[in-house]
């Protein structure tokens, strides 16, 4: 799960290499902390946040399969 938040990330900026994902285990929920550059936080974002819904929509979805709750936190 981690890795699929992150390769969604990479493929939104323009600096992959300043993508970094954060893993916090809990027992029926994780939490995926998301940390890119600050030049690239808007497309992350999306306009109106569309962009993070959509992110948020497809790891809900991959988490409901292995019966886990899970969270995407996006920090600037």
């Amino acid at each position: 799960m981690k890795e699929l938040v992150e390769v969604m990330a990479k493929a939104l900026v323009d600096r992959p290499e300043d993508v970094s994902v954060n893993e916090i285990d809990g027992e029926k929920t994780t939490v995926y902390e998301l940390r890119v550059a600050a030049g690239d936080l808007g497309k992350v974002i999306g306009k109106q946040g569309k962009t993070a819904r959509a992110m948020r929509t497809i790891l809900s979805a991959s988490g409901t399969k292995i019966g886990k709750r899970c969270v995407l936190e996006i920090l600037e």
